[in-house]
């Protein structure tokens, strides 16, 4: 498996990624991804957005997206991954490329909004140093209608770096 920034060759491959994702999970990519629009800007030269191919298959996707205004150093993670191909570290691998897109995009503090049921998903980003924040009840209506918890869990980027450097890892990036 291989994980890369996306490009427009990824167009048909993240368009038959996008087709496997059930219809519920689509609302954590947060935009309308049966846009072509949408594709489009996600396949411009980005360190924004990656991928995980294997075989030619886009299994994965991870973006880290840059919030506004008074929040603009704080980047929101986005990782989905094949439904076929889940606990199998692909998260992980995702997860922790978005480590480092935070960092190329110098930012200072990344969040990922996980529904609160989620418990595996929620502590496979608490092991890579994300700590709950916030806890919004009735947050999330899914698409019975019923409504979820959603946490916020946040990572420093900064403190990732600083403990990078000290270990010598930022070297090889």
């Amino acid at each position: 498996m291989e994980i890369r920034e996306l490009d427009a060759a990824d167009r048909e491959a993240i368009e038959r990624f996008v087709e496997r994702v059930p219809e519920g999970d689509r609302t954590f990519f947060k935009e309308d991804v049966q846009s072509p629009a949408v594709i489009e800007a996600w396949t411009r030269p980005s360190t924004a957005r990656a991928v995980a191919v294997d075989g030619g298959k886009v299994v994965g996707y991870v973006a880290v997206v840059p919030l506004h205004g008074w929040s603009s150093h704080v980047g929101e993670v986005r990782v989905v991954v094949d439904p076929e191909r889940r606990g199998r570290g692909i998260g992980r691998a995702l997860a922790r490329r978005a480590v480092t897109g935070a960092i190329e995009l110098e930012l200072r503090k990344m969040v990922v909004e996980v529904v609160a049921e989620q418990e595996a998903t929620i502590a496979m980003f608490r092991s890579l140093g994300f700590d709950p924040e916030a806890l919004l009840i009735d947050h999330v209506r899914d698409q019975s209608g019923a409504l979820r918890d959603l946490m916020i869990l946040a990572h420093s980027v900064e403190a990732q770096w600083s403990s990078m450097v000290v270990a010598g890892i930022a070297d090889e990036l």
